[in-house]
């Protein structure tokens, strides 16, 4: 990764997470990259508003106290920097996984991380939740997510154990075309070597570590594949209602069927299937979701926080 893109990477993170606006000294002090002259320091850093407000990131300018006339300050909004990507194929989610995947490497590496907290030591607040891609990884991709993406990428076979209906591991062998997400589970589709046909497999159900072939270019990605239209998944026919506090869980929002406006707080419905890994996802944002219904899911929920105060007091 070059310089100037670990730069732009950690700029773009230290202005999501912020919970006001960054001065531009406030930047150049927590930010790695900003190096020699003040006018030095200012170009760079004029140079790098032009590139991510080109890449689609909108930068937001204002005041650090709106009743003074105080330096200009700056920030990303999490609302603002959602991307509505529209109709993209089954190659084109393959790529995106890998970008996502080089993105959430970097943003969880030293250097973002001295940034955050670089931040705090001044007394600037951070928040991690507001970074939409960085949010807790609980359930969000299998160990394995690199191994296959690049295999994709590669057009390597990969082989692995999977776990039948009857939970019985068997050995299998593909030609990854794409991997996707739905209703809280990932999904790994390709043309399986021993039965010739396009197959589907959820990856929670991999056993083992997935092994990928020495050969690459052995085959090619249907033209017009796409994932989705390949996901034989049942519609799960659980539904839940959560209040969910303004900017925060947005691995629930992602997920979310209906949002509904109501202050500070958006109440959203959504699907589930596993209700033991949702009420694991809500436990992990604390007292920024609220269980509207079922009751007994709220139920549940308020059984564990009671035995959490139990153990701990």
């Amino acid at each position: 990764m070059s310089r100037k893109i670990e730069r732009l990477i950690n700029l773009t993170i230290a202005l999501l997470a912020t919970k006001r606006y960054l001065t531009k000294s406030e930047i150049f002090r927590s930010v790695d990259g900003y190096e020699g002259a003040a006018e030095a320091k200012e170009r760079m850093f004029e140079r790098d508003k032009d590139d991510l407000r080109n890449l689609g990131v909108e930068i937001e300018v204002g005041s650090f106290d709106p009743v003074f006339e105080d330096e200009a300050g700056y920030r990303i909004k999490p609302e603002g920097y959602s991307l509505n990507l529209g109709e993209i194929t089954g190659t084109q989610v393959a790529l995106l996984s890998l970008a996502a995947e080089a993105w959430r490497g970097a943003a969880l590496d030293d250097e973002a991380h001295r940034a955050l907290n670089k931040l705090h030591s001044m007394g600037i607040e951070s928040d991690m939740d507001a970074l939409p891609i960085i949010a807790p990884r609980l359930f969000s991709t299998h160990s394995d997510f690199q191994v296959i993406t690049h295999a994709i990428s590669k057009r390597k076979r990969i082989s692995f154990q999977y776990l039948n209906p009857e939970l019985v591991a068997e050995s299998r062998t593909l030609e990854p075309y794409a991997i996707a997400t739905r209703n809280a589970h990932w999904y790994l589709s390709g043309w399986d070597v021993a039965k010739d046909a396009l197959r589907t497999f959820r990856l929670d159900r991999i056993d083992g570590q997935i092994v990928t072939g020495k050969d690459e270019n052995l085959y090619e990605i249907p033209k017009g594949f796409d994932v989705f239209d390949n996901l034989d998944v049942e519609t799960p026919d659980k539904t839940t209602t959560i209040r969910i506090r303004k900017g925060k869980a947005q691995l629930l929002r992602s997920t979310a069927l209906t949002t509904e406006d109501l202050g500070d707080w958006d109440l959203i419905t959504l699907n589930y299937v596993d209700q033991f890994q949702l009420i694991d996802l809500i436990l992990w944002h604390g007292e920024d979701v609220m269980v509207e219904k079922p009751e007994n899911l709220r139920d549940e929920i308020i059984s564990r926080l009671r035995q959490i105060v139990a153990i701990h007091g």
